[in-house]
């Protein structure tokens, strides 16, 4: 007698396979040790400015020295800088002036994005703890311009009526050479 194929309506016959155990999951341990030193350098750095002051919201040091000055383009490219209360020429800047104009810039443009014209005076303070501010009362940007080095603070500071004798910027000490 002939066997007859196997007619299961579930199909053929399906045998278990065994696999071979295997390990747990596991996340990259490095992933999380980076992950904990940004979360722990946040902390100590949000510590930091807390316990120093030194954030962004830290008040100036008092005004010891103000001018109000307005800044306004010539068609020759110059720029015709006139003070903010009598509107007396104070100079004219012409030809390049890489860091006048760029800070200037910075300023203006911050003005126009919010609809602002150059009528309002800018506010160029000498503080009591030596550092030399350009404050714009319109938008209430200021520009720090002693981090910009004295050189380039001295172009401001020239435009003050008394202008400031700036905080020297410190050498580094060279030690001469032992002899052996």
């Amino acid at each position: 007698m002939a066997t007859e194929p196997d007619m299961n309506p579930a199909g053929p016959a399906i045998r278990p396979v065994r696999l071979p155990p295997s390990k747990p999951d596991t996340f990259p341990r490095w992933v999380l040790m980076c992950a904990g030193g940004v979360i722990a350098f946040s902390l100590i750095s949000v510590g930091l400015v807390r316990i120093t002051g030194n954030g962004p919201d830290q008040r100036l040091a008092a005004a010891t020295q103000e001018r109000l000055l307005r800044f306004e383009d010539r068609p020759d490219g110059s720029i015709a800088i006139t003070d903010g209360r009598t509107g007396e020429l104070v100079t004219a800047v012409r030809g390049e002036q890489g860091f006048v104009r760029g800070a200037l810039r910075a300023l203006a443009r911050e003005r126009k994005a919010r609809g602002l014209g150059a009528e309002q005076s800018f506010q160029l303070m000498v503080r009591s703890d030596g550092g030399l501010t350009l404050y714009d009362p319109a938008t209430s940007q200021r520009v720090d311009l002693e981090a910009f080095g004295p050189t380039n603070a001295d172009h401001f500071a020239r435009l003050l009526k008394n202008p400031p004798a700036l905080r020297p910027v410190p050498l580094p000490i060279m030690q001469p050479a032992s002899q052996p």
